[in-house]
């Protein structure tokens, strides 16, 4: 029988999990991490679901550990998975599968190499993403590539709502390539990594407004922060405002000479760089529902200036 050590986090760590189980796989350890502190927990249990199988389970502080690396090195794997681990692997680590160790990565590889790649391809307005099974070697996310499978990104998408879909597509990745990682036949490719881009991680302060950009440009941070991330922001008259929905007016343009906020016909506005644009659905004023009808009382007089740079997000 097949044995692997699994890594792994959040929902792609559960459905790949899956996978393992339905094509028999024997998977003597899963070894896990504690969830953040204060982080919004929205995502199934890898944890969970290894109890519900009684597979034996640690989240280790620190999975390169050398106590940990001689439990895995004793289990005598074919194959060690990871599967949205949050953390890097060590060569040592990785050398012990005598079949390989594989990472199931959130892009089309080579782009978007690195951290949070969903949110980054929304962010920078991508139509395309998907999911990449790759080997992995010590550089992140520059092993050679076992099958990878593309997903469509919606203009008004938000990222939530695409790393769903490619949480299906490492699934179905997975499913159809396992067979031939088993019986050895599988086919792999090496990345042209100067083709693509490496990311790093976002942080709260990143989803910071800048209305000097265009409308599409706000209107793809808004949807690729946007909860259950911590949302874009900006300070508005001395409070915080987060915009958490927005939409595109194509073809519409302001007349203001700088960013403002304005109310027309008891629906919100945000004009941005070039007059371009932007509507917005949903927002929050200090962690309180805003709506258009109220910014007038709230805030003071329309339209509102969208230049200050104060308070940071908290």
């Amino acid at each position: 029988m097949t044995r692997a050590v699994v890594f792994g986090y959040h929902d792609v760590g559960c459905r790949c999990l899956e996978v393992l189980l339905r094509h028999r796989v024997e998977v003597p350890l899963v070894v896990t991490h504690e969830d953040e502190p204060g982080e919004f927990i929205w995502f199934a249990s890898l944890a969970a679901l290894a109890a519900r199988h009684e597979l034996p389970t640690v989240a280790p502080e620190n999975p390169n550990a050398p106590e940990l690396i001689a439990r895995v090195r004793a289990l005598a794997p074919d194959f060690l998975f990871s599967f949205y681990c949050r953390r890097m692997l060590s060569s040592e680590l990785l050398r012990i599968p005598r079949r390989g160790a594989y990472n199931m990565h959130g892009s089309l590889l080579p782009k978007y190499r690195g951290r949070v790649p969903v949110n980054w391809a929304v962010i920078r307005g991508e139509t395309e993403t998907g999911a990449t099974l790759h080997e992995m070697v010590e550089k992140p996310d520059a092993g050679r590539i076992v099958d990878q499978q593309a997903v469509a990104i919606g203009p008004d998408e938000t990222a939530l709502e695409v790393f769903r879909k490619v949480t299906g597509a490492a699934e179905r990745v997975l499913e159809r390539s396992l067979p031939r990682l088993i019986d050895g036949s599988a086919e792999l490719r090496a990345q042209d990594l100067a083709s693509g881009n490496y990311c790093g991680a976002r942080r709260p302060e990143d989803g910071r407004i800048d209305w000097n950009r265009t409308a599409e440009s706000v209107h793809n941070l808004v949807r690729g922060v946007a909860p259950p991330y911590p949302g874009a922001f900006c300070a508005v008259r001395g409070r915080t405002l987060r915009v958490l929905r927005t939409a595109r007016q194509p073809g519409r343009t302001g007349a203001f000479k700088t960013p403002v906020l304005f109310i027309d016909d008891n629906r919100c506005f945000a004009q941005c760089a070039n007059g371009s644009i932007l509507r917005i659905l949903d927002c929050e004023l200090d962690g309180q529902a805003l709506k258009p009808d109220e910014f007038a009382r709230l805030l003071g007089p329309l339209p509102i200036p969208l230049t200050e740079q104060s308070p940071a997000n908290t």
